[in-house]
């Protein structure tokens, strides 16, 4: 079976508008992925500084890039389809979610320095990106940040192809917050049947 890694950030859980995306793009998905999920919300992540960022440094300084310390950019880097859900927020997304990604920034697992630069060793060939946002933001408008940063990371990492699926203006007065998260759902879902 193809492997998937689906980043769940959904901070408010079962509450959440984004969660409803990802469930619809799961329910489409053909059954020959084999999902992972990553909640954020459950895992042990810690920003990059003091004695963890030490200890970390040394770790890659001795070229112990199979300690347990590793094994989520391992997961990801092994990943066929990565799919994250991230709520729009501060003009991104949750710190959560960057500081997963600052924890999979592994030099030799995720990416690698080369004479001409850096180049992703992942080997995803497609990366899918769920959110919900409360106003609307047409492509390219500077108060979305989350797009850039992802498109960024996709390059770093060695990606192929970023999809976004948003459902935008949900709380806009006068929006019909049903229909726009239906319609998102759906488009979610086409998109997840030609994976």
């Amino acid at each position: 079976m193809k492997q998937a890694l689906y980043i769940d950030c959904c901070i408010r859980g079962r509450q959440s508008r984004t969660r409803k995306l990802a469930e619809a793009f799961f329910a489409a998905l053909p059954n020959t992925w084999k999902v992972t999920t990553v909640n954020l919300m459950r895992e042990d992540l810690r920003p990059l500084s003091g004695e963890f960022f030490a200890a970390r440094e040394a770790l890659l300084q001795a070229g112990k890039t199979d300690d347990s310390r590793f094994d989520r950019a391992r997961q990801l880097a092994a990943a066929e389809l990565v799919v994250i859900a991230a709520p729009f927020w501060d003009m991104s997304f949750p710190s959560l979610l960057k500081i997963y990604i600052e924890n999979v920034s592994v030099e030799g697992v995720t990416f690698r320095s080369t004479e001409e630069g850096l180049k992703g060793l992942c080997t995803a060939e497609r990366c899918v990106f769920l959110t919900t946002r409360g106003a609307a933001y047409a492509p390219g408008d500077p108060m979305e940040q989350a797009m850039p940063y992802l498109q960024a990371i996709r390059k770093f990492f060695g990606f192929g192809e970023l999809d976004c699926i948003a459902a935008d203006g949900l709380d806009l007065d006068g929006a019909d917050v049903e229909a726009l998260v239906a319609d998102a759902c759906a488009r979610a879902a086409a998109l997840a049947q030609t994976l």
